[in-house]
């Protein structure tokens, strides 16, 4: 006898078409970057949402949004939610559907009046998506931000985090009281679209995730000499782009030999100095993102790369130096997570696969604090960050009904 609850559909999809409209524009992208109009306009929503359902709405000091049941501060939480702030001309899925569909579990264990032996919290966080950096909300709730950083996080046209956050009325300084106490969360879980192409082509509707990838950004130059590209002959050239197209070449191999199938590497964004055509190249400046789930591997192949752009940068007389951008370390899902989320699936009759994240989330920084794991749906053709974003009906269904067993599961 299946014993599985069920989210109301009807309702979960006019919620999401709802949230959708907010922030739309012509281009049909949305536009609710952090602490923007539209924003704002997205969380006075979903503050109405959560009290109409007769949930508590709680707002923290990181404008960190949510909607809480059976709470009390004696209990640890077991938490889901995601984030509804975006990158410009998004698409309508990416972490709207975690909050939407936490929101919707939130509103059938209230209903249904579902015995559960720890309180539950879904959360709307700050800007995830990195206007002023990222991951904001996140990082408050775990303690992870500084004063330093607050004053210094600032969007690219220069708009700083506390005159932003002070134009709507709230405090940037004040993230630094959203932290919460060591051991109040007992686990968190993050609904998601996958972003990539796996599920959507192997068939499958529920990525159980075990893994989230770390990584490592560089802007590397490679330093030659520019000169006349008729006059000068190739054989005594200091051919900056030679080095760089040379050492793109060796990706490949460097791959193989010191990562491993979870691995990822790209050069993103290059430039050539003076830039003409009729110029040798005296440097090539570019962006060098190297990822995977495993911290030793992200180790290694930064020190492959190293060594590669060294030989390269000696046998073509060039001088090379980077810099750090970034850096990311992995984490690994909690068994408990995965095990509750991959039961969940199985009681209701729906396959599921265990699979890495390839890009950061707030689940990344909830590890941090707590048991932590997340549920990946389908991205039809693997396409997000863009108005193509789409997942079917019948695939956000069935990520919203895991998730929703999966957190009772977890809270008893």
């Amino acid at each position: 006898m299946d014993t599985e609850l069920r989210i109301n559909f009807e309702r979960l999809k006019q919620n999401l078409d709802d949230l959708s409209n907010i922030g739309r524009e012509k281009d049909h992208g949305i536009y609710r970057m952090a602490f923007s109009k539209g924003d704002m306009q997205a969380r006075r929503w979903l503050s109405e949402q959560i009290e109409s359902a007769g949930l508590s709405l709680h707002q923290d000091g990181a404008a960190n949004l949510g909607a809480r049941l059976n709470w009390s501060d004696e209990q640890p939480v077991v938490m889901t939610g995601s984030h509804i702030d975006t990158v410009p001309g998004a698409g309508h899925l990416d972490g709207a559907l975690g909050v939407i569909c936490g929101l919707e579990a939130l509103r059938v264990l209230h209903e249904r009046k579902v015995p559960l032996s720890h309180p539950v919290e879904m959360v709307a966080f700050s800007d995830e998506e990195g206007r002023f950096g990222g991951l904001l909300g996140s990082q408050s709730l775990c303690g992870l931000l500084t004063p330093e950083a607050i004053l210094a996080a600032e969007d690219l046209e220069g708009v700083r985090l506390t005159d932003a956050m002070q134009q709507q009325g709230l405090s940037a300084m004040e993230a630094l009281s959203a932290q919460r106490d060591p051991g109040s969360i007992k686990a968190f879980l993050e609904l998601h679209i996958e972003q990539g192409p796996v599920l959507d082509r192997q068939g499958i509707q529920i990525g159980a995730v075990d893994a989230i990838t770390g990584l490592f950004k560089w802007n590397v130059r490679l330093i030659g000499a520019a000169n006349h590209a008729g006059t000068t002959p190739m054989e005594m050239r200091q051919d900056a782009f030679q080095g760089l197209a040379e050492f793109a070449g060796q990706i490949d191999r460097v791959l193989e030999e010191h990562g491993s199938p979870r691995s990822r590497t790209t050069i993103g964004r290059v430039e050539l100095f003076p830039g003409a055509a009729n110029v040798v190249p005296g440097t090539a400046e570019f962006s060098l993102e190297v990822r995977d789930t495993d911290q030793q591997i992200l180790e290694a192949l930064a020190d492959a790369y190293r060594r590669a752009l060294s030989a390269i940068a000696r046998r073509r007389d060039l001088m090379f130096e980077f810099e750090v951008l970034s850096t990311i370390e992995p984490i690994q899902c909690h068994s408990s997570v995965i095990s509750a989320v991959e039961s969940s699936a199985r009681a209701l009759d729906l396959k599921s696969l265990r699979m890495p994240s390839g890009a950061v989330h707030d689940t990344q920084i909830m590890a941090s604090m707590a048991p932590a794991g997340m549920i990946f749906v389908p991205s039809k053709e693997g396409r997000s960050h863009s108005p193509a974003e789409w997942t079917a009906w019948k695939d956000i269904e069935a990520g919203a009904n895991t998730l929703l067993n999966a957190l009772v599961r977890l809270a008893n």
